[in-house]
Formats: structure tokens, sequence, C-alpha cells
């Protein structure tokens, strides 16, 4: 379960996007889509939901829940397995690849981030790197998990926490930086 593929994107300016034209409408209307069919259901909407990231290249395993707050940057850099949730505002900032396995429970306002930026070059070039929830895992309220990071099996994360290193199957981690 362990990747750290980073990828370091070609920017010749800050202000250049990394992405293509075709990758920014294909976001744009991914943006519109959940804020026009989506945002506002109720929670038992929940195929409904998973219908629209599969329809934007999200892979889906089994029956995962996804809230009607969470925000997903890039759906097609999601995985979702079976029972796997993404809570109340949850933000899955999927500028990479983004895998929550069964039963692992990202909590309300938690930020998965998978993005950051190469501050040693003047461009400050996006770099990326994937982010796994392992399964029965739990990532608390608000917590803020870095690029890179591995979340083991069945390991827990506290609310609030700032985790910058892989977390150990059946370990429980708190704090900033969490330990």
């Amino acid at each position: 379960m362990k990747t750290k593929e980073q990828i370091k994107y070609s920017q010749s300016s800050p202000y250049d996007s990394p992405w293509s034209l075709k990758q920014r409408i294909k976001m744009l209307l991914w943006e519109y889509c959940w804020t026009l069919f989506c945002s506002w259901t109720p929670k038992p909407a929940n195929r409904w939901r998973i219908a629209w990231l599969k329809l934007f290249g999200a892979k889906i395993y089994g029956r995962p829940f996804v809230h009607q707050r969470a925000r997903i940057q890039i759906p097609w850099n999601i995985i979702l397995h079976d029972h796997a949730a993404l809570g109340d505002g949850a933000n899955a900032y999927s500028l990479g690849m983004i895998e929550i396995f069964e039963h692992a429970t990202v909590a309300q306002e938690a930020y998965l981030c998978t993005g950051t930026h190469a501050f040693d070059q003047p461009a400050k070039n996006l770099v990326t790197a994937p982010i796994k929830v392992g399964a029965h895992a739990f990532v608390g309220a608000k917590a803020f998990i870095m690029p890179g990071v591995t979340i083991g099996e069945h390991a827990i994360v506290g609310a609030c926490s700032v985790v910058t290193k892989d977390v150990q199957a059946f370990r429980t981690v708190k704090g900033n930086p969490a330990v």
C-alpha cells in the first residue's frame, strides 16, 4: 500500500497553470455539476452523488458514502472502496491520487491535500504526491493530511491533527505535528 510517486509539474512562472485548457474546462464543468446536481441533495441521495463521481472518472468499488457537502477537487484522481466515507465538509484536494480503502472514514472538515509547491524553484512548480487511507482507518475532524502520506489500516488520526509522515497500521496519532 506504500507508493510515493511524486510528480513535479512543468511551469515557467508561478502564474502559469500546470493544467491544459482541456483539463481546466473539465475541472470547471465538474465544479458546476457538483454544485448544481449534488451539493444540495439529502444524505440518502448518496447513489446519485456516486453516479456523478463515476461519470467524471472516479473509481468506485462497492458502496462508499460521500456527503453532499464534501469537496472533491478532481474526481478522476479519487478511488473509493466499499463503505469508505467522506464526511460533511471533508476536502479531498485531489491534485494527485487519493485512495480511501474499505470502511475507512474521513470525518467532517478533514483535509486531504495531495498538492504543494517546489519552493526552491523560481516558478514554484506544483508538486503532487498520493494519499492513501487504509482499510478501517479513521481521520478525525479537521485533521490535515499532507501530500504523500499513507494512513495504515485501523489507524486513528485525532481531530485537528497535522499528519506530515506515514501512520503505521493500528496506531493512533494526534497533535501538530501528529505523533
